[in-house]
């Protein structure tokens, strides 16, 4: 039997290591805040002119001087890239000061896109370069155009003329509709496991469930935002604050019920909060991210997208499996090895290929540097030290502890790579930011469970005939 003086010692090292992975990242150079990027101050700058902000006939001398420049000695361009939209409030009199079309490389480049006047050109069966271009807004595409340089009120501007229609890679619409079929059938895969006597559970041991809601939509949004106000992404890099607010503002997932399982947790508690936390983020995954980020002039939050998706990827399907586990309970016994192993492998493998197609992002090292990668890690094992923390605070047992503190660190990096993936456009995340920290929180919450892991048997000691207590 371990000795109570062997655990207690066991903690100040711990304590310290967890400390030095918080300060590291708030004593590393703040990052610089990217306006000297023309690109990027382009669109920001069209983005204001959009909310009517700045001059409100600049879309339409934009689209005037495409439609001006000789492009005959025009060079050409291939390159990979994103359609970009920027909507105007406008006057309504001319469909010129309403939108502006912009191309923009994986490099960051963008170029000012030629429309033609008529919109029939733009129509899916127009026969042109431009057919169906309005549904191809927000993908991956393969692009070859003619380039020019031009100028606008004596500012210089870039233009982008099509030669073909955009393509979107197979891979990259692929990864799309993997990511959203590979969610829903992993949530249609929790439901299995789930009964009402799941959420019965709150009465029995109303501690753990309680403390863990608060710990989850409660202490993690407002650590996230501490620290990105720290780390002075709230400033200079907006979209990664979001993002870092987004992550903590998603519910738990298979992975944090996988690792309870192996650290020898209460998995009945894990499975219970992560069925609590996924329902409940209907209503608080909205609303956190309409509240951290209500003051962000760079930011404008698509709560209703967001409810939508989940609603859609996460509360229907979870629905769906519950009653196939209510009518069918052996085939969803039978079944729920099959969903808990696609979940793992399928969200591990998304997650790599995710971060894997975003590869070329990671060379801007300014943004996504080693105060990125620390703060990050910091996040996830902070949540899982501070739930410990506060689990012994309010005498919960090891047993369950162990449960909790995995619940508070680890997420449903999926959802919030998905939600990502489906806002970052209508919200102008230039650089795709918010996927990105999702994609790596997923990742490195992998590093972090293994290693919690590895510590909870030092500091929360289960004996083997230890009883699950409320």
């Amino acid at each position: 039997m371990r000795s109570g003086n062997s655990v207690v010692n066991g903690w100040p090292s711990v304590f310290t290591f967890f400390f030095l992975v918080a300060v590291i990242p708030i004593m590393l150079p703040m990052p610089a805040r990217a306006d000297g990027d023309s690109n990027a101050a382009l669109y920001r700058k069209l983005s204001q002119e959009a909310a009517g902000q700045a001059d409100s006939a600049l879309f339409e001398k934009l689209n005037t001087a495409a439609r001006t420049i000789d492009w005959s000695g025009a060079g050409e361009k291939a390159f990979a890239g994103h359609l970009r939209i920027i909507r105007s409030n406008g006057d309504g009199r001319r469909s010129d000061r309403q939108v502006v079309y912009l191309l923009r490389e994986l490099t960051g480049k963008v170029y000012i896109l030629e429309i033609p006047a008529d919109p029939a050109a733009r129509q899916g069966d127009a026969g042109s370069p431009y057919a169906g271009l309005d549904a191809k807004f927000g993908n991956k595409l393969q692009l070859r155009v003619k380039l020019a340089s031009g100028s606008v009120d004596g500012a210089p501007y870039q233009f982008a003329r099509l030669i073909d229609p955009p393509v979107q890679p197979a891979l990259d619409r692929l990864f799309k509709i993997c990511i959203v079929l590979m969610l829903f059938f992993v949530m249609v895969g929790m439901g299995l496991t789930l009964t009402f006597k799941d959420f019965a559970l709150v009465f029995t041991k109303p501690r753990g469930i309680i403390l863990g809601e608060i710990l989850q939509f409660g202490f993690m949004p407002l650590l996230a935002m501490a620290m990105g106000y720290l780390l002075g992404f709230y400033e200079q890099y907006p979209f990664i604050f979001v993002g870092m607010i987004l992550i903590t503002a998603i519910p738990g997932g298979v992975t944090s019920n996988l690792m309870t399982y192996y650290a020898k947790g209460d998995l009945a508690l894990s499975i219970s909060l992560t069925s609590f936390s996924t329902v409940l983020s209907i209503i608080f995954t909205p609303l956190l991210l309409a509240l951290y980020c209500a003051n962000m002039p760079d930011v404008d939050i698509p709560v209703k997208t967001v409810i939508q998706t989940i609603m859609v990827l996460v509360i229907i399907p979870l629905t769906v499996g519950m009653s196939v586990r209510g009518k069918w309970p052996l085939f969803a016994m039978k079944s729920t090895p099959f969903f808990s192993a696609l979940g793992i492998i399928a969200l591990l493998a998304l997650i790599i290929a995710g971060v894997l197609s975003n590869i070329h992002v990671f060379k801007d090292t300014a943004r996504y540097g080693v105060k990125f990668y620390t703060s990050v890690f910091a996040l996830t094992s902070m949540g899982m030290i501070f739930g410990i923390v506060f689990s012994k605070m309010v005498g919960i047992n090891n047993y369950q502890t162990r449960a909790i503190s995995l619940e508070t660190g680890l997420r449903n990096s999926a959802l919030a790579m998905t939600i990502a993936l489906l806002i970052q456009d209508t919200m102008g995340d230039f650089y795709s930011s918010m996927f990105v920290t999702s994609g790596l929180f997923g990742l490195i919450m992998y590093l972090a469970g293994v290693l919690a892991i590895f510590l909870y048997k030092p500091l929360l000691p289960v004996e083997k005939e230890s009883v699950p207590q409320g």
